[in-house]
C-alpha cells in the first residue's frame, strides 16, 4: 500500500517535471533579469528610495533573494512594518519563491 502510495507520488512529480521541461518553466527564472525585475517593481513602490538592491542568492534559479531597500517612507514604522510594505510590493513573485531576506533602513 506505501509503495503504491510512493510510486504515484514519484510518477506524478515525473510528470509535473517533464510537462515543465516540455512547456518551459512555470516559474520565475532568477538571475540578472529577474533581480532587474524586481527591483524595477520595488522602485515603483518606493519611488523616493535612496538605495534598492535585489541579489539572487539561490545560485541563479530564483528561488531565494536578498532585498535591501533604504526608503524614507518607513520613517516611524516598525521593522515588521516595512518588512510588509516590501512584501506587499512583491506579492505576486513572492508566491514563486523559495525564501526572501529583507533588510530595510530609513533613508536620511
Amino acid at each position: 500500500m506505501i509503495r503504491r502510495l510512493i510510486q504515484k507520488s514519484w510518477q506524478s512529480r515525473s510528470i509535473s517535471i517533464l510537462s515543465q521541461l516540455w512547456n518551459g518553466p512555470q516559474v520565475t527564472a532568477g538571475g540578472v533579469e529577474a533581480e532587474r525585475r524586481l527591483q524595477n517593481l520595488l522602485q515603483r513602490a518606493f519611488p523616493a528610495a535612496k538605495d534598492i538592491q535585489v541579489a539572487d542568492i539561490s545560485g541563479g534559479c530564483g528561488a531565494m533573494y536578498e532585498i535591501f531597500v533604504e526608503a524614507p517612507e518607513f520613517k516611524g514604522l516598525s521593522v515588521v512594518k516595512q518588512h510588509r510594505l516590501v512584501n506587499e510590493a512583491l506579492r505576486e513573485e513572492i508566491k514563486e519563491m523559495h525564501g526572501l531576506r529583507i533588510s530595510t533602513t530609513v533613508a536620511k
